[in-house]
C-alpha cells in the first residue's frame, strides 16, 4: 500500500476478507492509519458480485505464465472454483500425495510436495490478486493438483462440458444450464482422445468455441466469457 501504491496516513482504504458478515458478503471501509500498514477498519457494506452461475474450472496444468493467465482471468470472469489436473499430455510434470509415480514412491518426496504447495500458493494468490482488481468479494478456491483418472469419477454436477475442437455441439446449442456447470480445459497438447472419450463416458458434453483452436489459456476466459454472456450476468 505504501511502497507501491503511495498511500499516505488518513487515505481511504476498500478491505474484504472473502467471508460473510451476518449472512451477506461484502467488503469493509477502512483508512490507513500508519505508514507501517496499520489500518482503522471501519463499516461493513453488503456488496455481492457473484454470478449466478456456479462453475468449476478443471484446467489441465500449462506451463509458467499460462497457467498462471488462466486462473487470473479465471477469477475476473467469476469462476467458483478451480481445480488444476494432470493430463496424458500435460508438459509440466508435477505430483502431489497421493498422485506420485510409481518410480519415486520408494523415494523421499517432502522437496516435490513443498514445490507442490508452493505452486498451489502461487496460483491462489493470484486468484486472491484478480479478486482485488475487479472488485470480486469472493475468492475461488484453488485446489491441489489431480490426475485425470482419479479427478473424473469425483465430479458431480448438473451441467459437464469439455472443450473439444473437434466437437459439433456449440455453447449456444446447450439448453440453459439449471445446476452447477464443470468446465474441463486441456494443456497445451490438447486432451488425448482416450481422455474425451472417458469424460464422455461419465456424462460430459464436448463443445467447441468455433472453428478455430486456442490456445490453453485462452480457452478458459473465452469459454467463461461466452457463459456469463448467454446465461450468466453479462445478459
Amino acid at each position: 500500500m505504501v511502497r507501491v501504491l503511495r498511500l499516505a496516513p488518513g487515505d481511504a482504504l476498500t478491505l474484504f476478507n472473502g467471508q460473510p458478515f451476518n449472512d451477506h458478503y461484502g467488503e469493509y471501509q477502512a483508512t490507513l492509519k500508519a505508514a507501517s500498514g496499520t489500518v482503522l477498519v471501519g463499516d461493513f457494506i453488503a456488496r455481492d458480485t457473484e454470478s449466478p452461475l456456479h462453475i468449476t474450472l478443471a484446467q489441465a496444468i500449462s506451463r509458467g505464465e499460462r497457467m498462471d493467465y488462466a486462473v487470473q482471468k479465471a477469477a475476473e470472469l467469476g469462476v467458483t472454483q478451480i481445480v488444476p489436473l494432470v493430463t496424458e499430455f500435460c508438459v509440466v510434470k508435477m505430483v502431489a500425495p497421493g498422485i506420485l509415480p510409481p518410480a519415486t514412491l520408494a523415494r523421499p518426496c517432502a522437496s516435490q510436495d513443498e514445490r507442490t504447495g508452493k505452486r498451489i500458493a502461487h496460483w491462489q494468490g493470484i486468484a486472491t490478486s484478480a479478486c482485488e482488481q475487479s472488485g470480486r468479494v469472493r475468492v475461488p478456491g484453488v485446489s491441489a493438483p489431480q490426475t485425470f483418472g482419479e479427478w473424473l469419477p469425483t465430479v458431480n454436477a448438473s451441467v459437464k462440458l469439455v472443450l473439444d475442437p473437434l466437437a459439433q455441439t456449440t455453447l449456444r446449442q446447450l439448453p440453459a444450464p439449471a445446476g452447477d456447470i464443470v468446465l474441463l480445459v486441456g494443456p497445451e497438447g490438447g486432451l488425448s482422445d482416450a481422455e474425451v472419450a472417458q469424460a464422455r463416458h461419465a456424462g460430459f458434453t464436448p463443445v467447441r468455441l468455433g472453428p478455430r483452436i486456442l490456445r490453453t489459456e485462452t480457452v478458459p476466459a473465452a469459454a467463461l466469457a461466452a457463459l456469463q454472456t448467454l446465461w450468466g450476468d453479462w445478459t
